[in-house]
């Protein structure tokens, strides 16, 4: 039994660190791409949903990407990703906006949503609520804080917050 413990954590292991060099490898090969088409990274990521495997670059630029953007990059990229050939599973390549309610994951993301609406998810239950919402105050290495509706100040421990995202309007 402990045996097949060990394995799994090794497994585990493995696709962690093999999906971190597949996103860096894509990221490197992404970024001249991107930034002959007047766009930048918002992120990559591989990820496994069902039983394929989607090799994500969401990309922006100052007013939002367009269709045709993402077209092009994902032309451009699709034909050096055939040719470098590092990832050897099956995958399904995809570019695509942020959208709306995207996910603030980087310090980048958060310094350009200061002063927005955001919405924040925390791992386990603060004063028995897991959901906060606020206007999205500062940030540094350990901590977010926001301002409530009631104009309450709410300061979270990163290590507490599973997500962080614009709020959608509507």
């Amino acid at each position: 039994m402990h045996t097949a413990a060990g394995h799994q954590e090794e497994d585990q292991g493995e696709c962690m660190s093999k999906r971190e060099d597949y996103e860096a490898g894509f990221e490197k090969i992404l970024l001249p791409v991107t930034e002959e088409n007047g766009v930048e990274i918002y992120d990559v990521e591989y990820v496994k949903e069902g039983s394929d495997w989607y090799l994500r670059a969401y990309i922006d630029k100052e007013g939002g990407v367009t269709i045709e953007d993402c077209e092009k990059v994902s032309r451009a990229v699709s034909d050096i990703m055939d040719r470098e050939d590092f990832i050897k599973d099956a995958y399904i390549l995809e570019v695509s906006s942020p959208g709306l309610g995207r996910a603030l994951k980087k310090d980048k993301h958060l310094s350009r949503s200061i002063g927005e609406d955001v919405e924040i998810k925390t791992y386990r239950p603060i004063g028995k609520q897991k959901e906060f919402s606020g206007v999205l105050k500062a940030f540094d290495e350990e901590s977010v804080t926001i301002e409530t509706e009631e104009a309450v100040s709410m300061k979270f421990a990163r290590s507490d917050v599973a997500l962080i995202r614009l709020a959608l309007d509507f």
